[in-house]
């Protein structure tokens, strides 16, 4: 494959996984479906540091807008604009990075709920993983269903900041291998 088409696939595969990530990132400030809790600031604590809007989404899909115009200049597109996709892969990078750091916490640390009388994280620091122990759930009373609400949008933000980092690094060997071996050239009707 074309390092231009290789570039416009990679592209194409990030726009929907940064969306996919925003779109998380903003349902997580609404536990239970209900207003209330973002605007009275009982939601989790990871969900305010906006992994899945600032890293896997703004700073993913910016890259991605990039590397989709250098692989529509011509097969390979020329050498600097190679050169400039692995810069912009490498922001890309660092934005995957970072939204799969925020969402591994928010899946470590549990989602800040009401636990009878004190809001709190209850499953932070402690010595048995929740994830493993579903009976551990109803510590949380409300918001209702918040930690089954909270492993599968961080999960999903862990899954799509996987892929964005995968796609951004071979980007950045691919725009390498362009920027090295220049332009392909197709061979025209003789």
């Amino acid at each position: 494959m074309c390092t231009g088409r290789c570039s416009r696939f990679v592209a194409g595969a990030l726009y929907p996984l940064a969306l996919i990530s925003i779109i998380c990132n903003i349902i997580l400030f609404f536990p239970d479906w209900q207003v209330t809790y973002a605007r009275d600031g009982y939601i989790t604590e990871e969900v305010k540091y906006m992994g899945g809007l600032v890293g896997g989404g703004l700073m993913v899909i910016a890259p991605a807008l990039f590397i989709h115009i250098t692989g529509k200049q011509g097969c390979c597109a020329n050498r600097c604009g190679m050169f400039l996709s692995i810069l912009f892969a490498a922001v890309g990078v660092c934005g995957a990075l970072y939204s799969f750091t925020v969402a591994m916490l928010g899946l470590i640390n549990g989602p800040y709920c009401n636990t009878g009388l004190v809001w709190q994280t209850p499953f932070k620091n402690k010595s048995q993983n929740y994830l493993q122990h579903r009976d551990m759930w109803g510590v949380c009373t409300e918001p209702k269903g918040v930690v089954e609400f909270n492993i599968g949008l961080f999960s999903t933000l862990l899954v799509c900041s996987t892929l964005q980092l995968l796609l951004c690094a071979s980007q950045m060997i691919n725009g390498l291998i362009g920027c090295i071996c220049g332009a392909c050239v197709e061979k025209g009707p003789l």
